[in-house]
């Protein structure tokens, strides 16, 4: 090859223009690393570290860093994979993959230990917003701490590579603000005692179910989901048919639940004649409109607008956005269905195909099941256009009543995020994988805590799935228990946040590879996202520290092992408290229960006694176990001697 064109081609791998040459260079394909590789990035210090991309097909390929090299052959596909010898922490240092005639090269690689954090808006919750923030993220500068987030993307078959090149970012005043603010914590710990660069991986979703984060492979084990999994794989091959067959099977849910629904079908259409209908200003929810009718109505109510659009714009016009609705809609464009939701905080973004949308007059018909419907203001709603343009719906709708109802849930599609199957794992695990972690946080469960003792099954799933994508069987896996929100106890009573804490605790008490991280003690009874996560943070590397690092501390707060009966009384016995016991403001512990064989539970007086609680004249002969903060915000003041709270629990009692 001519140097000339050997050195136009070095060029364009490291610059990113390799688009933009002529067909003579454009025919050498330079090796590439997979996307979430990248200037700035960390790689593992002290195990063989997996090195991924592509190159031409069949190329012979050398991957160096710092004077270590690797080698891998390109598969008939231009994929390729490799794993570099185990590395000693430092750098900064060039990390280059070549194919002995063109090389791309990553700048600024250290060598340290990496994180990957995942889960639910408690995990995406940025550093900006929490306590103490402001002087926190001015004070951030670290070259040796860096982080990646992975943007969102729902992907209905697992990814070879992200959708997306994320940028990896060393920590400092204008990068740290869009951290996980407990990723960034635990991280800044660590890597502060350890004295080792980290990087973390950010890659999470707010209000999403575990079911997303499970691979195809795994979740369709379950036979209740075999069927939605195929149904996301059908999705991913053929979008129109499978989702022709999801409103099938809607509109049969309709036909078995509303003796009204096959005659109102004919309101769907564009020449239906609305005249006689009511008229609605959607300027917010319906019940807070001026229609005396819907002030107290919960059902179904049908809703129509019009648009007008130039041939231009309907031309090019190609998604319809609704802002949220309250809570089960099914959309229609013209006469075609475009779309259905049934989360209430969830905007409507629906694509809408070619030809759907014309030149004049469109007219947009939604049946909505629920409380509230519109809950948006008018400027949430348009017709996106493929030119980005935005064009507005009217406040203007009229509408008609249907059947009143309360309770009932229509099946969400199995692709449609927050409550999707797989689809977050195929676009945001499975492309990083098999990158080389230290460890891995989960912060999770709001979304599931209507479905505390399935997540028994399902959390487990999750961290095993995980470690065979990462190839790693040892996986640490860091579990973060729900926080507190919600209404205050004053009586016992059920509590699904509670049984969602339960159903963590018992899945990492079952895992020699897990740690539970206790939150509910810095929660918010009145704000889902607490603020204060940087105690979050350091409780997350307190553990990373004993399971780990096999440093000699306690992995969590003080945690029940057994109940015995000791005369009138109840002994819980407790490990990790070898400082002992403590109860805050009271010579009390609050938040203790015995309960019988029927869960009739008792608030009972509960007093710390070196690594055990008494509860007092609490042994009575129908009561059958013990709870422990049993609520969904729950009040508690008993802590070990190094100030850890002490985890939530239920437990049987044993003769």
């Amino acid at each position: 090859m001519r140097p000339d064109i050997r050195r136009i081609i070095t060029l364009a791998a490291t610059t990113g223009l390799l688009t933009t040459l002529p067909f003579a260079a454009q025919a050498q394909t330079a090796p590439q690393f997979a996307r979430i590789f990248g200037d700035h990035a960390v790689l593992q210090r002290d195990q063989a570290v997996n090195i991924w991309g592509t190159a031409a097909p069949n190329a012979a390929l050398t991957v160096s860093v710092n004077g270590q090299t690797a080698t891998a052959t390109a598969g008939t596909d231009g994929k390729w994979k490799t794993a570099l010898p185990a590395l000693t922490a430092g750098g900064p240092y060039m990390l280059t993959v070549s194919d002995g005639q063109s090389t791309t090269t990553l700048n600024d690689i250290l060598i340290g230990d990496v994180y990957l954090c995942s889960g639910q808006s408690n995990m995406e919750f940025p550093a900006r917003l929490s306590t103490g923030a402001w002087g926190e993220i001015g004070a951030s500068a670290n070259p040796n701490l860096r982080f990646v987030n992975i943007e969102k993307d729902s992907a209905a078959a697992p990814r070879d590579d992200l959708k997306t090149a994320p940028a990896w970012k060393v920590a400092g005043p204008d990068t740290t603000g869009e951290a996980s603010a407990v990723c960034y914590y635990m991280s800044k710990a660590l890597q502060k005692e350890h004295k080792v660069p980290v990087g973390f991986i950010g890659t999470d979703w707010g209000g999403t179910t575990i079911q997303s984060w499970i691979s195809p492979a795994a979740l369709r084990t379950l036979p209740a989901y075999t069927a939605g999994v195929d149904a996301v794989a059908q999705y991913g091959a053929a979008p129109e048919k499978a989702q022709a067959a999801h409103a099938k099977a809607q509109e049969a849910w309709w036909d078995a639940h509303d003796k009204s629904a096959k005659a109102q079908r004919a309101w769907i259409s564009p020449a239906f004649n609305d005249s006689s209908w009511s008229r609605l200003k959607a300027t917010g929810g319906w019940k807070d409109s001026d229609a005396a009718d819907l002030k107290g109505f919960d059902g179904v109510v049908w809703l129509r607008s019009r648009v007008t659009l130039t041939a231009d714009q309907a031309a090019k016009a190609n998604e319809l956005t609704l802002g949220p609705i309250d809570t089960f809609d099914t959309t229609w464009v013209n006469g075609q269905w475009v779309g259905s939701g049934g989360i209430n905080w969830v905007w409507r973004d629906y694509k809408v195909g070619a030809g759907v949308f014309k030149a004049g007059e469109n007219v947009i018909v939604l049946r909505v099941l629920g409380s509230n419907g519109l809950t948006g203001t008018p400027d949430m709603r348009f017709v996106k256009t493929s030119d980005g343009q935005a064009i507005p719906l009217s406040a203007d709708w009229t509408y008609k009543t249907g059947m009143a109802a309360k309770g009932l849930t229509i099946p969400a599609a199995p692709w449609d995020v927050p409550t999707s199957l797989n689809t977050l794992y195929n676009g945001m695990i499975a492309p990083l994988a098999p990158y080389t972690v230290r460890a891995a946080a989960w912060y999770q469960g709001e979304s599931n805590a209507d479905a505390a003792t399935e997540y028994r099954t399902l959390l487990p799933m999750l961290m095993a799935d995980w470690r065979k994508s990462f190839s790693a069987p040892d996986l640490p896996m860091l579990i973060v228990q729900l926080s507190s929100y919600g209404s205050v106890s004053t009586a016992p009573g059920v509590s699904h946040w509670a049984e969602l804490r339960e159903a963590q605790r018992l899945s990492v008490d079952a895992d020699p590879h897990a740690a539970l991280i206790v939150s509910h003690d810095f929660g918010d009874r009145s704000d889902i996202h607490p603020t204060q996560k940087n105690i979050i943070g350091l409780r997350a590397a307190h553990a990373v520290d004993n399971l780990v690092f096999g440093q000699a501390v306690a992995p969590t707060g003080p945690e029940a092992t057994s109940v015995t009966r000791a005369g009138a009384d109840l002994a819980v016995n407790f490990r990790y408290a070898d400082s002992g016991l403590k109860t805050y403001s009271s010579d009390t512990a609050i938040g203790f229960e015995a309960c019988d064989a029927k869960d009739a539970c008792r608030y009972v007086t509960a007093v710390a006694d070196g690594s055990r609680v008494v509860l007092k004249g609490a042994n009575t002969p129908e009561t059958v176990k013990v709870r422990y903060a049993w609520s969904d915000a729950p009040f508690t003041n008993l802590y070990s001697g190094d100030d850890q709270p002490a985890v939530p629990f239920q437990l049987d009692i044993t003769q």
